[in-house]
């Protein structure tokens, strides 16, 4: 009986360092994935912080247009009929 529960405490150690490296293994490969995936979108992101400094420096803000910036998107059909429509 004593050979039997040694046996199966033996397979129980076995089988719980298994299962904790199974876990650590997964656990590091979803940090390293993380790791890799982050510092992928933050050369992503910090290019195109740059690009939109870089555009705003040399084409400028807004349209090239101002008739295009001064629009009356909020007005209803009835008002724009009234103010644009019937002169």
């Amino acid at each position: 009986m004593d050979l039997l529960k040694l046996a199966l405490m033996v397979l129980g150690i076995i089988f719980a360092v298994m299962l904790f490296s199974w876990l650590f293994g997964l656990v590091t490969t979803l940090v390293w994935y993380g790791f890799w995936t982050g510092l992928l979108f933050a050369i992503g992101y910090g290019g195109y912080k740059l690009f939109r400094t870089a555009e705003e420096k040399f084409v400028g803000s807004g349209s090239k247009y101002d008739a295009i910036e001064d629009r009356d998107f909020s007005l209803s059909w009835d008002e724009y009929d009234k103010k644009y429509l019937q002169k």
